[in-house]
């Protein structure tokens, strides 16, 4: 890789690390191209990605932000899982390393700070954001829902009433 290469790796690298939500640090030894191919398709589906990073490169994208701890992540062979939102990454990989145990899960840059396995787990377990629109959505509904309910009760009341006259008068 010459120098124009690893400016270029470095760069993309940055924006990752500054767009993404929270980027995953895995450790990938032993996987084969098949199971990345698997866990590349899984991630896909919720809009997220894995890219296999040079740990020399990814610690310079990260411009010492994260500190000597998000630096410690990078060692050994590295993937990153990364998506806009923070969650979703991390629920499929953590789910992934579960089923795997050639695959592991290291620790996570959120910004600033750095999670460990424990708290990538942590974040798994949290609602995405479209579960958490989904939730609201339906708390914004659940009122006008229950308007309607009531307004409809008496024209409901009044022609059971009405029913109950006319079936008397035929009888």
């Amino acid at each position: 890789m010459d120098r124009a290469q690893k400016a270029e790796s470095i760069e993309q690298l940055k924006g990752v690390f500054a767009e993404s939500g929270a980027v995953v640090v895995t450790h990938y030894l032993g996987l084969t191209v098949a199971e990345m191919t698997d866990l590349r398709g899984r991630l896909r589906k919720e809009g997220a990605k894995l890219k296999v990073v040079k740990n020399t490169l990814a610690q310079k994208a990260m411009d010492g932000s994260a500190g000597a701890a998000g630096d410690r992540l990078f060692t050994g062979p590295v993937a990153i899982a990364y998506a806009k939102d923070p969650v979703s990454a991390a629920k499929v990989v953590t789910e992934y390393a579960k089923a795997n145990e050639k695959f592991v899960v290291v620790g996570a840059v959120m910004g600033q700070s750095v999670l460990d396995a424990k708290g990538v787990d942590s974040l798994s377990k949290l609602p995405s954001l479209d579960q958490i629109r989904g939730q609201l959505i339906g708390l914004i509904n659940a009122p006008a829902t229950k308007v309607a309910g009531v307004l409809q009760a008496p024209a409901g009341q009044l022609a059971r009433v009405f029913s109950a006259y006319s079936k008397k008068d035929a009888a």
